[in-house]
């Protein structure tokens, strides 16, 4: 049993852990702006949020009690569009960590050329420990709370971490009962018969998918063969093992919260898709694993980590064997991970342009429900294609002009739609 001093140590932990985060993505966006000649009042207006709401959400538990969950809802800069960005939850949610999510969507919409700002959202809780109804009067409730700063024109929330289509269902339907006249492109991540788009499901992964092409083929790797190493198994790691798997990649190990599966040979991926568990979890029915810091200092041609921050540090960075590194989760390498990858001749595709196919996929729900007609899987598919690719030309492009990494290219790329549409506003 955890006692309280050790449960105060891990929040201390986690809190400095999202505190780097925050202060990292700053950091770099202050670099971005500096290369692009913009002023420091840009930067002050781009380092933080324009608006931070801290709900508090009563629910009914199961066994009668009520219990008090603290959400969140950043919006960070609007000078574009409507903002946009999903809702987690999570145990180890925090401000700081929700802030920095929503500086990276604003970030990722500049990449894709969206007409968005960066909005990110999140719930304390722990949904595993949850039952359905639980979780409905929860996702209801914060529809409620957040009711008066969100919509289709405002801000236009989207699945995350551990929420899923039926949590946005959940949502919809709510915001519907409050708002009737303007509630289809309120969320996406729907289901597909309640306007959702196909494709969105996968999307994330299919974008991650489309990077990891392009990056083999800078780097001359034929993708068929490839040995590729890919740390997490929720929504876009699985989707994203699957894909390479049926591309003719060889996922030569996946991981989970509970450790690692390696086979030099490759896994059998619809194995252990088969096999795993509504939250990602396969490892567990394993004897044979491995440690996730082992995963990631595996002999491989691409790694991707699709888990959580700061996996990629300079305490392993120059462990690091694989010859591409694509970011699918958020913020999975620091800063001196990056430049330590960087000097190592890694080619880095980072988050904020990996993990955008998403964002991209959700605009193109918005769109659809806007106009009242939706496309097929193929349309969606090859519409996230050429986005992708396109962006990534963009800034591969850019880093080898000025001789950046593709981190900082891509925050250069990301930033300057924002700063301009702010500067014609007239707010800076």
């Amino acid at each position: 049993m955890m006692g309280e001093k050790d449960k105060q140590t891990n929040t201390n932990r986690e809190q400095k852990e999202n505190r780097d985060v925050l202060l990292s993505t700053q950091t770099v966006i202050g670099k971005a702006l500096e290369k692009l000649g913009y002023s420091s009042e840009v930067f002050e207006l781009m380092k933080e949020p324009m608006r931070m709401l801290t709900v508090r959400i009563p629910v009914r538990m199961d066994d009668g009690s009520t219990k008090i969950f603290t959400g969140y809802r950043a919006q960070h800069n609007d000078a574009v569009g409507p903002t946009k960005g999903g809702v987690r939850f999570h145990p180890n949610v925090t401000e700081k960590e929700v802030k920095a999510l929503s500086i990276w969507m604003s970030l990722k919409a500049g990449i894709v050329d969206l007409p968005y700002g960066g909005g990110k959202g999140g719930i304390i809780c722990d949904p595993r420990e949850m039952s359905f109804r639980e979780l409905e009067r929860l996702s209801r409730g914060y529809v409620r709370a957040i009711s008066q700063v969100v919509g289709p024109t405002k801000d236009i929330p989207a699945p995350d971490v551990f929420t899923n289509s039926q949590i946005m269902a959940w949502m919809f339907d709510e915001y519907s009962r409050i708002r009737e006249f303007d509630s289809p492109g309120f969320i996406t991540g729907k289901p597909v018969v309640l306007g959702g788009s196909h494709g969105r499901e996968s999307a994330t992964a299919k974008g991650v998918t489309i990077c990891i092409r392009e990056a083999a083929k800078k780097k001359g790797i034929d993708i068929n063969g490839a040995r590729v190493v890919i740390q997490g198994f929720g929504n876009a790691g699985s989707f994203l093992a699957k894909f390479m798997h049926d591309s003719g990649a060889k996922v030569i190990a996946i991981s989970d919260a509970y450790g690692a599966l390696y086979d030099p040979e490759g896994l059998d991926i619809d194995y252990l898709l088969d096999r795993r568990d509504s939250f990602g979890t396969v490892t567990k029915l394993f004897k044979n694993t491995i440690s996730n810091q082992e995963l990631l200092e595996l002999d491989c041609d691409i790694l991707v980590p699709a888990a959580i921050e700061n996996q990629i540090t300079e305490d392993n960075a120059d462990k690091i064997k694989a010859k591409i590194v694509v970011e699918a989760a958020n913020g999975p390498t620091t800063i001196e991970g990056t430049r330590v990858l960087t000097e190592n001749d890694v080619l880095l595709v980072p988050d904020v342009l990996a993990s955008a196919g998403g964002v991209t996929v959700s605009y193109f729900e918005w769109v659809q429900n806007n106009q009242g007609y939706y496309w097929t899987e193929e349309e969606v598919e090859a519409k996230l294609e050429h986005v992708m690719v396109q962006s990534f030309d963009n800034i591969y492009k850019l880093a080898r002009r000025r001789k950046v990494d593709m981190r900082l290219a891509a925050y250069m790329v990301g930033v300057r739609k924002m700063a301009e549409a702010s500067r014609f506003r007239g707010w800076i």
